[in-house]
């Protein structure tokens, strides 16, 4: 990007964030209205039951994301990032709609469940490979003395979405009784979700190629993208192993969150979700904070003091948490976690970004971290539902624990030299 026609760094990562934005939305729309919809694609009569179900969903669309890495992962890498983007966004936008318009189990039968779990699958296509791409995409855009800070901006938004998804059931929460919410009134965030995403759409096709992409396919290498992408396996393992466990910790305090503290703690839904969202907020602004510090001590500094923190204060706090009552106390301690957490998920993309050359980074980063999600964060929700139903809560608290150590061991083995987005 050189000359009058380039758009501003600023102008570009506001494009590639937006965009993130609305996919991370449409994403966490499912689980903060689970609650509510849940019941209505199942038979009716058990509750847990309908929950586990709709939580297994949810874990099932997280199976797509390795697939949908892959193939917008090679569609970035071969055919440019903005249009890997473009792609991502259209695609989340039709599995909004098909949700929003689905018909319930008293209408359909099983057909319901069917149609809820298609729509999850291509969405799960769509965010596996929206998180590759404008990890890359951002990464690229930044400059590299405020990286850290600028590339911090995809959790920003990606938590920003969820945030809102949360703000949206607040809302409707206030203005609709439960019955109507359970009724009709959870397809609106999912109406929301593919409108959003149409102008979106609009959005990322003014964006600009970064100048990486450009560079390395002006120097196309031989050999097949897999083949380059398979030189890498230290690189590859790393983001598979800090995935494990950042992706679990994060869905655990997150998204799961929401429901531990209603089924374990005992709170009541809008409690839950008004904790929730508070925490979330100030959860988004740690990012570029953090993001920011990574510029100054390093990425790896941050790495490792995230595997240090979360393998020791899992059980400890979740046990804190399953006791709490509702108030200030309980929700600075789930901000602490937060806190915690971020020192992973502000640098998550860019920090996975620098390990790879050009010509695979978009495959390189999207694929091992589709799959580290697909099989321990996606799976986050069912895994402790299964637990509890089974008797034994703590132990999901422990399993959590032990993939955090997984991702303290892959901070310690990531490499100490200097970025390869330099080299480009």
């Amino acid at each position: 990007m050189s000359g009058d026609k380039s758009p501003s760094q600023a102008r570009q990562i506001f494009g590639g964030a937006a965009g993130n934005l609305v996919e991370w939305y449409d994403w966490y729309a499912y689980s903060a209205f689970a609650l509510y919809f849940g019941p209505r694609f199942f038979p009716p009569g058990d509750d847990l039951a309908a929950f586990l179900n709709t939580a297994a969903i949810f874990a099932v669309g997280f199976l797509m994301r390795p697939i949908g890495s892959w193939l917008l992962g090679v569609w970035a890498d071969r055919r440019g990032r903005k249009s890997a983007l473009t792609l991502s966004v259209a695609m989340m936008c039709f599995g909004s709609l098909m949700i929003a318009v689905a018909p319930t189990y008293d209408e359909v039968g099983l057909v319901a469940p069917a149609i809820l779990l298609l729509a999850r699958l291509v969405q799960g296509l769509s965010v596996g490979g929206e998180y590759g791409a404008s990890a890359t995409f951002m990464s690229e855009v930044a400059q590299a003395k405020w990286r850290g800070f600028l590339a911090s901006f995809q959790y920003v938004t990606l938590v920003g979405g969820q945030l809102i998804a949360l703000a949206l059931l607040v809302l409707l929460q206030a203005v609709m009784d439960e019955g109507t919410l359970k009724d009709w009134g959870w397809r609106i965030p999912f109406v929301v979700g593919a409108l959003c995403a149409v102008l979106v759409f609009w959005l990322r096709s003014g964006l600009v190629e970064t100048e990486a992409f450009e560079k390395a396919r002006a120097n196309t290498q031989d050999g097949s993208l897999m083949k380059r992408l398979m030189a890498h396996p230290r690189q590859l393992l790393i983001v598979l192993a800090l995935t494990a466990g950042g992706s679990l910790w994060f869905y655990t305090f997150t998204t799961y969150m929401q429901k531990y503290l209603v089924l374990s703690a005992g709170w009541s839904k809008e409690e839950a979700t008004s904790a929730s969202a508070i925490a979330l907020l100030l959860y988004m602004a740690m990012q570029p904070l953090f993001g920011a510090l990574s510029d100054l001590v390093g990425r790896r500094t941050l790495l490792i003091s995230f595997g240090v923190m979360s393998a020791l204060a899992t059980v400890p706090a979740l046990d804190a948490l399953g006791r709490a009552q509702p108030g200030p106390g309980a929700i600075a301690l789930l901000v602490g976690c937060l806190a915690i957490l971020s020192c992973y998920t502000a640098i998550s993309g860019v920090v996975k970004a620098e390990m790879f050359p050009a010509g695979v980074r978009a495959l390189g980063v999207g694929l091992p971290y589709a799959l580290g999600v697909a099989i321990f964060g996606g799976s986050a929700e069912y895994v402790a539902l299964a637990f509890k139903n089974a008797g034994f809560e703590r132990g999901f608290f422990w399993y959590v624990a032990i993939m955090a150590a997984v991702a303290l061991l892959a901070a310690l083995a990531m490499p100490h030299r200097q970025s390869l987005i330099e080299t480009d």
